[in-house]
């Protein structure tokens, strides 16, 4: 297998599949999806590598990218390395103050954002930073720029600047001088207990990353087509749309995440990476419809979960056999109950779901895998290049998070249980900080994960995030995670955090799944006016004390929930309780919801 440069893959792609579909995006104005070939791909890296040399990058410099998932993400992407510029991500979602801060760290001189809120807030910025930021480039048409903005331009006319051929020749010489030494991207991190660092990967961790995946997924072929879903900001969607486009699969990329359930069964993906969340969702849907339906339909359905069971996990996982009679029967089911449902999903055609990102309760790991729906669970993180370790084909351990990657070395270190991992996938360096750096590397070159977690033989667990353990004011440890996780499928639970920290028991802050509560409600006659009368209301107070027992009956006496309070309002990114990958800022929580806290320990 060869491995080429970022530099030179999408133009050695164009030459092996010519007019063959690259990417698929859909079309605003009539909701259709339109193909790009991997020649207006290449052509369109071409033009984005020559304006940019036009505009004055040099090698080495930064491109900042603020959009939603769009074509153009790639375009620039690959555009930037292919004048061996660095990439610089950052989330649709960030507010003004988050991207200065990255725009002033990595020295940001250009800048391409996507729609009406990026460009708002990227021109606000640049008449706030006394003009570091020279140029914004704005992939959405539609967008309408400030009256006051005479600098800032279009996509479209802004690959049409370098169209000539000082920056067609300077372009090749770059391509050319492309080293696999130089820095990729600065990927900065979400900061759930501080502000953000830059992780710096060089071109030699993606395609290591290349190579290992490799190994490891032998059927990802050009056959294949993807779904683009989580934030190309993603260290896991990043390096998944990378991996794509090094096997030939067919990207569609999908713009707003609101409507991927529109998405899925219009694309119908065989292959998409994606975040524990989802596929959350995913089970209680499936959960509320059997609980719905009637006691014959119930029962068929439970049988078809515990044949799949029986048939996935008790046999195949492990390579044994089935009996002729189980095989027949799991077949049976595999064509209706659980065809019918990978349909309505909209994965019909699936054969891989790489999920990571967050834990996943191992109840709902045995659903999926029970209902033929291949998930391969694991772990890593910005700073290893997305995969440590997932789920191999067979002999996995439902309960781990996988099998190590090929030549990555972890180790579990003596004094704290902490992941140490080392590879040529580990980051060169955090950004500008120096101390961060060496702070993370022990003396033999491993890197600190943060994470708690026990290795057997090439198996690796996840225990806890150890900065996210809580010592109560009686001594005892808790892994908050560990109880989120336990309360994560609850029908009626959306969103939790677990309160403990110097505290003398444990608590915690729910936000309700409405619909699925105030179905509760009208079926169960409990009037409400609103949904704060919803929530104070006592038969709903001992709904939520009932569930969260029957979720924490294997904890220690400890680590079990005494008092608990229900928020109307969501934790969110806007508030910033939540980051832009959805993990929770338990400080910035703390501090919103003070006197709420306060009172459960009265």
């Amino acid at each position: 297998m060869i491995y080429y440069h970022f530099a030179d893959l999408i133009y050695k792609q164009a030459e092996k599949y010519s007019s063959r579909t690259a990417i698929r995006y859909r079309d605003d104005q009539t909701g259709k999806w339109l193909n790009i070939s991997w020649n207006g791909f290449a052509e369109k890296v071409r033009l984005t590598s020559q304006a940019m040399v036009e505009f004055g990058l040099k090698p080495q410099e930064r491109i900042g990218i603020y959009a939603q998932n769009m074509p153009e993400c790639y375009h620039c992407d690959f555009g930037g390395f292919g004048i061996r510029a660095i990439s610089v991500p950052m989330y649709a979602t960030s507010s003004p103050a988050q991207i200065e801060y990255i725009i002033r760290d990595a020295d940001i001189n250009l800048l391409f954002v996507g729609e009406q809120l990026q460009y708002n807030n990227a021109f606000k910025v640049q008449q706030e930073t006394d003009n570091l930021l020279k140029q914004i480039v704005i992939f959405d048409p539609a967008v309408i720029r400030n009256p006051a903005d005479h600098t800032s331009v279009y996509f479209d006319q802004f690959i049409r600047m370098g169209d000539n051929n000082y920056a067609d020749s300077e372009v090749k010489i770059r391509r050319n001088e492309a080293l696999a030494d130089d820095i990729a991207t600065i990927m900065y991190t979400s900061g759930t207990t501080g502000g953000p660092k830059g992780v710096i990967l060089k071109h030699t961790c993606f395609l290591e990353a290349m190579r290992i995946h490799d190994i490891r997924l032998p059927m990802v072929n050009d056959n294949d087509l993807s779904v683009c879903f989580l934030p190309f900001t993603h260290i896991f969607e990043k390096a998944w749309s990378c991996y794509c486009f090094h096997k030939g699969v067919v990207v569609a990329v999908n713009r707003d995440p609101k409507i991927i359930q529109q998405t899925l069964p219009e694309i119908n993906p065989t292959v998409m990476c994606n975040v524990p969340r989802f596929w959350e969702k995913v089970y209680l849907g499936v959960q509320e419809k059997i609980n719905s339906s009637s006691g014959t339909m119930q029962k068929l359905f439970k049988n078809a979960i515990e044949t799949g069971r029986k048939y996935n996990i008790d046999h195949i996982r492990i390579g044994l056999k089935p009996s002729l009679k189980l095989s027949a029967l799991f077949h049976f089911y595999d064509k209706t109950v659980f065809h019918l449902l990978r349909k309505k999903i909209g994965i019909g055609r699936g054969r891989l779901f790489p999920v990571a990102g967050a834990p996943l309760a191992d109840h709902i790991t045995e659903f999926l895998l029970s209902v033929n729906i291949p998930v391969r669970y694991g772990y890593g993180l910005s700073e290893t290049t997305a995969t440590v370790c997932f789920f191999s084909e067979t002999n996995y351990e439902i309960g781990s998070i996988g099998k190590i990657m090929p030549d990555v070395e972890v180790k579990i270190s003596p004094e704290n249980n902490e992941i140490l991992v080392k590879g040529k996938t580990i980051l060169t360096a955090y950004h500008n900080k120096p101390d961060d750096t060496a702070k993370s590397f022990t003396e033999d070159g491993f890197f600190r994960t943060g994470d708690a977690g026990r290795l057997e033989g090439d198996t690796l667990f996840f225990l806890e995030r150890i900065k996210d353990l809580f010592k109560t004011s009686n001594g005892k440890y808790i892994a908050p995670q560990a109880i989120e996780l336990c309360l994560s499928g609850n029908k009626y639970i959306e969103q939790c955090a677990v309160i403990a920290d110097e505290h003398k028991f444990v608590s915690v802050l729910i936000v309700p799944s409405f619909p699925a509560l105030e179905a509760y409600a009208v079926k169960n006659n409990i009037p409400f006016q609103n949904r704060e009368a919803l929530i104070a209301h006592d038969k709903i107070i001992r709904l939520y004390q009932s569930n969260i027992e029957e979720c924490q009956k294997d904890f220690a006496s400890y680590e079990k929930i005494k008092r608990f309070t229900l928020l109307v309002t969501p934790f969110s990114m806007e508030t910033g309780e939540l980051t832009d990958t959805l993990k929770l800022r338990r400080n910035v929580i703390a501090k919103n919801y003070a006197s709420q806290i306060s009172a459960m320990y009265e």
